[in-house]
């Protein structure tokens, strides 16, 4: 009797998203941002390994800002991390609430100053 073949298992790959608490954070400082009126359109992208909220002044723009979430790096330097427009990390950690805390200083910033 012939032995059947190995039957591959599904590779259906995972998708890294937001999870409700992360995705209600950063929409609650979105939308300080938005009445501050600094920021106006935000995008959202995946790919196999990050998901990213992109913050936008214009949405014709480059982002001014994205927060990006890569869960392999939860162990080393932390998923979380706040990259500038020019691609410079302004901080990471393992958690996103001090790493929105870059963000939430300059809001408080431009708020005082207005």
């Amino acid at each position: 009797m012939a032995e059947a073949e190995p039957v591959e298992k599904s590779t259906v790959a995972r998708r890294i998203f937001f999870d409700r608490a992360e995705f209600d954070t950063i929409l609650a400082l979105y939308g300080r941002g938005l009445m501050a009126g600094e920021w106006r359109d935000y995008a959202i992208g995946s790919d196999a390994s990050t998901v990213t909220f992109a913050i936008f002044r214009r949405a014709s723009e480059q982002p001014m800002f994205r927060i990006e979430k890569q869960p392999a790096l939860q162990t080393r330097q932390g998923q979380w991390s706040v990259v500038g427009q020019a691609g410079q990390i302004l901080k990471r950690g393992r958690e996103l609430r001090p790493v929105l805390e870059v963000l939430e200083r300059r809001l408080i910033k431009l708020v005082a100053r207005g």
